[in-house]
């Protein structure tokens, strides 16, 4: 189950699917060293996407 603690490395390795969701969510960054290590909620945050609902989308 995807939550707003998991960081985006292992979201990506686990669910290489996912990548569309989150490139549709405006998060552009996904192979930028750094997003590997930050939370859902962390990245959200900078994009500013609500989190929620992302993972809502995630998980569906």
């Amino acid at each position: 189950m995807i939550n707003k603690d998991t960081k985006i490395g292992d979201l990506l390795q686990e669910n290489p699917d996912k990548a569309e969701i989150l490139l549709a969510a405006g998060m552009h960054c996904l192979g930028c060293p750094a997003s590997q290590a930050e939370t859902l909620e962390e990245a959200c945050a900078v994009h500013g996407i609500d989190v929620e609902e992302l993972v809502k989308e995630l998980n569906s």
